[in-house]
């Protein structure tokens, strides 16, 4: 998989965590919850793109966490 673009919802395949991708640091990826929270990093061949039922569960626990006022 080609280097994706910051912000790209990726699935973490060995933790089945979702997290947007922040950067590459020494061949490793660094992703991090939609929700907020801490980083972490994961080996490139361990993600796969988000499908659009994981992108909308995302996207809904984003909105609720802001609505709670847990993420800017």
């Amino acid at each position: 998989m080609p280097t994706p673009a910051l912000g790209t919802l990726l699935l973490d395949v060995k933790t089945d965590q979702l997290g947007e991708f922040r950067g590459e640091c020494c061949g490793r990826w660094a992703l991090r919850p939609m929700q907020g929270g801490r980083e972490w990093d994961v080996d490139p061949e361990d993600v796969q793109p988000a499908d659009p039922a994981q992108r909308l569960r995302a996207e809904n626990a984003r909105a609720n966490a802001r609505s709670r006022g847990e993420v800017l």
